[in-house]
């Protein structure tokens, strides 16, 4: 059962981030954060997700705010760069922002893009970072996405080149570089679904999307490929408890995609440098002064209580 709901909106804060560039759609990111006696926790499903698939957001949030992490197998995780769907140009400035990453995500198949901005932003990142991986966010059909992956050069790996499961196990027969699976674990009712299939070679696993640490611990034990750790355009909080599940895995043989956090104009807390490419293994407390400074407005924090009682009734039942 999860805690009573006037304990978790006791401890409730709502907040709106400002972001340097627009990722995902966005360029605002709302989220709340629970100040629990175990830790802080972060619930931020984006807001076109209906209560069903929050409440696994909200679960995570909980497990963070009421229990405490489990024991910690490496106190610093590998970061990869995050570079959004930005103009070629713009990547050096992006990528300054990860001193020392020896590895970039790189958002390809925007919509209103082409392949050939795609090519041009991977170009450049490939320029200033020896790794580079893409992620399509399911953005592309079997032909599109083989041949894109003729175009981009050598890649560590495409991330969810396709929507569908049997999408990417086709795509895997077609292609030499290897597939990383994301939404079709995270979105799946069977996260086991895409590995039974044959449609991946690396599993990207996400905190609050699975249900929490713990979950995400289970699944990642089950599904017998490598796994890579990554946000869900997390505030400080979120990422601290990322860099816990890292820091828990068995194995990590992938940077993680832990460093959205300088995705944000001002965040919640202060967060400790890169260094070498990696971020330490530590709590987050958030700084009072910011969640004031940051708060979102009456009318969006009543609209986030209301989506947290929805959530909150899902996960009693």
């Amino acid at each position: 059962m999860p805690p009573p709901l006037d304990d978790i909106l006791d401890r409730l804060h709502v907040v709106a981030l400002p972001m340097r560039v627009r990722f995902r759609g966005i360029t605002v990111r709302e989220l709340t954060l629970i100040d629990g006696p175990a830790g802080w926790g972060e619930f931020g499903a984006f807001p076109e997700y209906e209560p069903p698939e929050a409440a696994h957001w909200l679960a995570a949030a909980l497990e963070s705010a009421y229990h405490k992490p489990p024991p910690a197998r490496r106190d610093r995780i590998p970061i990869n760069a995050t570079v959004p769907a930005v103009d070629a140009a713009r990547v050096p400035e992006v990528l300054a922002r990860f001193p020392g990453a020896t590895t970039a995500k790189v958002k390809v198949a925007e919509p209103g893009q082409t392949l050939a901005d795609d090519v041009a932003r991977v170009d450049a990142v490939r320029a200033l970072v020896p790794t580079v991986r893409v992620d399509a966010n399911g953005g592309w059909s079997v032909e599109q996405a083989v041949q894109a992956a003729k175009a981009l050069g050598p890649l560590e790996y495409l991330e969810q080149p396709c929507a569908t499961v049997a999408e990417l196990a086709e795509l895997r027969r077609h292609i030499e570089t290897p597939v990383a699976a994301d939404e079709s674990i995270r979105k799946a009712e069977d996260p086991l679904a895409v590995i039974n299939a044959g449609a991946a070679d690396i599993a990207v696993l996400k905190v609050a999307p699975l249900g929490g640490i713990s979950k995400l611990l289970t699944i990642a034990g089950q599904i017998g490929i490598p796994v890579v750790i990554s946000s869900a355009i997390d505030s400080a909080v979120g990422i601290a408890t990322g860099l816990q599940a890292a820091a828990a895995l068995p194995a990590l043989q992938h940077a993680c995609g832990l460093g959205t956090g300088s995705l944000f104009v001002e965040d919640v807390a202060e967060t400790p440098p890169q260094i070498d490419g990696y971020l330490p293994v530590q709590p987050i407390t958030p700084d009072r002064e910011r969640l004031h400074v940051l708060a979102a407005s009456p009318q969006r924090r009543q609209w986030w209580i209301d989506r947290i009682k929805a959530c909150h009734r899902l996960l009693a039942a």
